[in-house]
């Protein structure tokens, strides 16, 4: 049985300097090939049996993508994107090419930066204190009463949840106004516990810098946010799937 065909990015048969001969993923390596079809080409090689996101693998693939992207626009695929042959792959090139063409154009000369935020536990404690005379009050009156009742702290402590939570939405809403004018685009990534905002944003190579300079301003007037942000990224968020459903993955 001939084994599937796994793609690494799609991009203009008229790109200058695709990665083509270099090794992929794989142990040995599998050598990178294009498919073409039309106005498009897809960057592929022989998929490996059982393929799992290992991290040799991961950085394979990355490596791929990035020199692909040095010579020009490409449409990265997330990790395990299979196909069961070439022809498929065509298939879906001349199916799709006037959408793969548009999202090129679109994505030409940028880049994505992932924001992550969670609260500083203590500092925004603090911040609750400052703005909530209702938790103000009752803790003050605990702290003289010796504590409180047992009805009294529970009651202090279901106020506190609640008013954090209240900021997690507020601080969620905010970060995305203050960052949303600096890039092109946002797309908003699953919700996980532990963040309070899990955000893409496409940003023009050409304008990080001011990107970069927003998120340190945001961390300059909100103390109490713990920001993560990772880029520059191929735009995986802001590409469809593509030819094929991503292979099952395990952590």
């Amino acid at each position: 049985m001939s084994s599937s065909t796994y793609i690494y990015a799609i991009a203009s048969s008229e790109h200058p300097s695709l990665p083509t001969g270099m090794g992929g993923i794989g142990e040995p390596a599998r050598e990178v090939r294009v498919v073409k079809e039309g106005p498009l080409v897809a960057l592929v090689s022989e998929a490996p049996e059982g393929l799992r996101p290992k991290r040799r693998d991961l950085l394979a693939h990355q490596s791929v993508l990035s020199e692909a992207g040095a010579g020009g626009p490409v449409l990265p695929m997330r990790f395990g994107s299979l196909a069961p042959d070439d022809e498929s792959v065509s298939a879906v090139l001349a199916e799709r090419a006037e959408h793969y063409q548009e999202r090129l154009r679109e994505l030409d000369g940028k880049v994505e930066y992932n924001v992550k935020a969670q609260h500083d536990e203590e500092a925004v404690l603090h911040q609750v204190m400052v703005d909530n005379p209702e938790v103000r009050t009752l803790t003050e009156a605990n702290r003289q009463a010796g504590g409180g009742t047992y009805e009294e702290r529970l009651r202090l402590g279901e106020l506190v949840v609640s008013a954090v939570q209240a900021r997690e939405a507020e601080d969620a809403v905010e970060l995305q106004h203050l960052l949303e004018p600096a890039a092109s685009a946002m797309s908003a990534g699953p919700e996980s516990t532990g963040w309070l905002a899990n955000l893409s944003f496409l940003v023009d190579k050409k304008a990080a810098e001011h990107f970069l300079a927003a998120v340190e301003e945001l961390r300059r007037s909100h103390p109490h946010l713990d920001l993560t942000v990772n880029g520059p990224l191929p735009p995986y968020s802001f590409v469809e799937p593509g030819p094929s459903e991503p292979a099952a993955t395990t952590d």
